[in-house]
């Protein structure tokens, strides 16, 4: 039962990538058909072919490697300035007679990068047809080229808000809890922080009580006040609890509708204030646990919470190069993999797998944090895609906004149209970036499998 659900686990996680995958593609297709270029394909994956089928002048299919996808739209690339003049060349049959034309793209090779643009050129004016011209995505007003281009990652991070939105609306934020001033758990004894967790020994509960096991103090009863101050909030009576120190407590609590005063005397020990502190801090003790769960909210709740998300996630963008190279460090063993690192989609598949088969987690968790994990690789991939380089979606982006600002000042200073952004020039920068892409994919790949991130540590 363990193995078929880690492969129910897998399977759920792969297809939903899959899915948002061919949502993403969607969100470049059907704008681009709307404005009227034309798209020739459509797949998901990479590599061969495992099938297609041509409807209209578009073919759509799969391919073996589902780690992608992409649209084909005809004229992504603008020809040179000194190839226009030979766009086009006529065809002719035997007796002279010109049967069709075909599009010309003079090549170059006057220099690596140089020779680079001219095959890629060359190479998207192969399917250019003569009736094909003014479909041309090149030839797109600047806001629609952003449409477009747009279209496909804000699709993941649509996909992410509706499942974030139907998880906080119901279930709740996990990462959110709202703490009540509630007892859920009395400690018997005193436990040093860095063994918090485990069960008091004989000793320790004869030798070492907690000041709210000798209080009298029981599971759930709630804080009414604490040495004369109202209690508000779990956080405010953490911070009575801590400033009180070794001395004398007054604690009255509500316990089956009447309230109860309570005598006891706090005890300094060290504690861990916050998640980030490196050494714990002595501070007053008590020995409670409040009730937690999770928050709950609405829309507006999401896009608040996606917010904060945003942050993270340009936070991790911007030290993952530092990430990736910490991977690479793991897999040789030449230091521990960080659980909270980057993993690729075998990574989220394999913790997809663990908690599908986990069984101390409840059926209920085990869905939402199936959909979490989902949600939160359709942001991460959204956000990721509107990096303003290419060959991402952000570099298309970046370059059709060049092209309406130049164009928009030109405009406005009475200087002729500057024309389209030849996004060609930045090709060289695409094939760095993408090669950058595919060796972090590797390095990644290759840490999922060698040393791979567990629910368990």
């Amino acid at each position: 039962m363990t193995v078929l659900l880690y492969i129910l686990g897998v399977v759920v996680f792969v297809l939903a990538i899959l899915i948002s995958i061919g949502l993403h593609e969607l969100g470049h297709m059907i704008p681009a058909k709307r404005f009227g270029a034309k798209v020739t394909q459509y797949f998901i994956g990479f590599g061969p072919t495992v099938w297609s089928k041509q409807v209209g002048e578009t073919e759509y299919g799969m391919k073996a490697i589902p780690l992608g996808g992409y649209v084909k739209i005809v004229g992504m690339l603008p020809p040179g300035a000194r190839e226009l003049a030979d766009e086009v060349e006529e065809i002719r049959d035997a007796d002279g007679t010109v049967v069709e034309h075909a599009v010309k793209v003079r090549k170059s090779n006057t220099g690596l990068f140089t020779q680079l643009i001219s095959d890629a050129r060359a190479a998207e004016w192969e399917l250019v047809r003569p009736e094909d011209h003014d479909r041309l995505f090149y030839k797109l007003p600047w806001w629609k080229k952003v449409i477009v281009m747009a279209g496909g990652p804000t699709v993941n991070i649509l996909i992410a808000f509706f499942i974030f939105t139907g998880v906080f609306a119901t279930y709740g934020n996990p990462g959110d809890p709202t703490i009540e001033t509630t007892v859920a758990e009395v400690q018997g004894c005193i436990v040093p922080p860095e063994e918090d967790g485990r069960a008091c020994t004989a000793e320790e509960l004869a030798n070492e009580p907690a000041p709210a096991a000798e209080a009298g103090i029981e599971v759930g009863d709630e804080f009414v006040s604490f040495n004369g101050v109202p209690v508000t909030d779990w956080r405010q009576l953490q911070g009575l609890i801590r400033d009180n120190g070794d001395e004398k407590a007054t604690v009255v609590v509500e316990r089956d509708g009447e309230q109860v005063t309570l005598e006891t005397r706090t005890t300094v020990t060290p504690r861990f204030l916050t998640a980030e502190d490196e050494e714990p801090q002595p501070v007053g003790f008590l020995g409670v646990r409040p009730e937690a769960h999770p928050t709950t909210g609405g829309p507006l709740y999401t896009v608040d919470q996606m917010g904060t998300m945003t942050v993270d996630v340009l936070q991790s963008l911007a030290t993952l190069p530092a990430k990736v190279w910490d991977v690479a460090q793991a897999i040789v063993g030449l230091e521990e993999r960080d659980p909270e690192g980057p993993v690729s989609i075998v990574g989220g598949g394999r913790i997809a797998g663990e908690t599908a088969s986990h069984q101390e987690i409840e059926v209920t968790d085990k869905v939402v944090s199936l959909l979490l994990l989902i949600a939160g690789f359709n942001f991460f991939i959204g956000m990721f895609n509107f990096i303003p380089l290419l060959p991402l979606d952000g570099g298309h982006i970046a370059s059709a906004l060049w092209e309406g600002a130049r164009r928009g000042i030109a405009r406005l200073r009475r200087r002729p149209d500057p024309g389209y952004v030849d996004a060609a020039k930045l090709l060289p920068v695409a094939y760095v970036v993408g090669m950058v892409i595919m060796v972090f994919g590797v390095i990644l790949i290759v840490g999922d499998v060698v040393v791979p991130v567990s629910l368990d540590g």
